[in-house]
C-alpha cells in the first residue's frame, strides 16, 4: 500500500500493527487506525514539531524512519511509526514506545 505525498514521494507502510493500547485509544475516540495511517501515509506528519516534519520529508529520500503523531478526538496521542527499510508500521501510544 502506497500514496503520493505532497512531495510525490511514495511512502511504503509495510505490514501494519498496532498495539493494544492504540487500539483502545482509537475504539475510545471513535476513529479508525486507517484514518491515521492514511494521513500518515499521504505526508500529513500531524503534531510533530516542525524541525520533525522536515526530517520526516527527508526520511523519505533517503530511507529513514518516518514518525507521525496524531491527536484522538478525546485529546490522547497516538504515534504512527514507519521503520527505515519500510517493513513495518506501528500504530502506539508514546509511552508505549
Amino acid at each position: 500500500m502506497a500514496k503520493s505525498n505532497d512531495n510525490g514521494k511514495w511512502l511504503e507502510l509495510g505490514r501494519v500493527v498496532a498495539t493494544p493500547g492504540a487500539l483502545q485509544a482509537l475504539s475510545e475516540a471513535g476513529q479508525t487506525p486507517a484514518e491515521l495511517l492514511t494521513r500518515h501515509q499521504g505526508g500529513d506528519w500531524g503534531v510533530v514539531p516542525e524541525e520533525d516534519k522536515n526530517l520526516n520529508d527527508k526520511a523519505l529520500d533517503e530511507g529513514l524512519r518516518v514518525l507521525s503523531a496524531y491527536n484522538l478526538r478525546t485529546g490522547v496521542k497516538v504515534w504512527v511509526i514507519t521503520e527505515w527499510d519500510r517493513s513495518a508500521t506501528t500504530l502506539l501510544l508514546p509511552e508505549e514506545y
